[in-house]
């Protein structure tokens, strides 16, 4: 199950992680959202135990962390690295793509 990101843990669940670090922005009432998230679930079930941290912002309940990282519009995923931001992605995603980018952290 992937982690519930907030402001109260933000800081040591992803800025303060050793690995790697996929972050989905989203809201409850965003389609697109609403179909990316069987995505990013079984991507955390096939990732568990190999070095990434998988998670969810709710926009409408996290407002200052979207606007940190000038969310503009979700579903966006960010991929942080040694506690920034280093890739990101906006719109509905294919399980490939987002294993291919998650991969390339590994690589830098």
């Amino acid at each position: 199950m992937p982690i519930t990101f907030t402001a109260k843990n933000f800081e040591t669940e992803v800025l303060q992680s050793a690995e790697p670090v996929l972050v989905d922005f989203w809201a409850p009432w965003c389609g697109p959202c609403r179909a990316l998230g069987p995505v990013i679930d079984e991507l955390d079930k096939e990732l568990e135990g190999r070095g990434v941290k998988i998670g969810k912002v709710n926009v409408d309940e996290e407002p200052a962390l979207a606007s940190r990282f000038e969310v503009m519009s979700i579903p966006t995923i960010i991929l942080f690295k040694g506690g920034s931001p280093v890739d990101q992605l906006v719109g509905v995603q294919t399980k490939e793509q987002l294993k291919k980018r998650v991969a390339a952290l590994g690589e830098g």
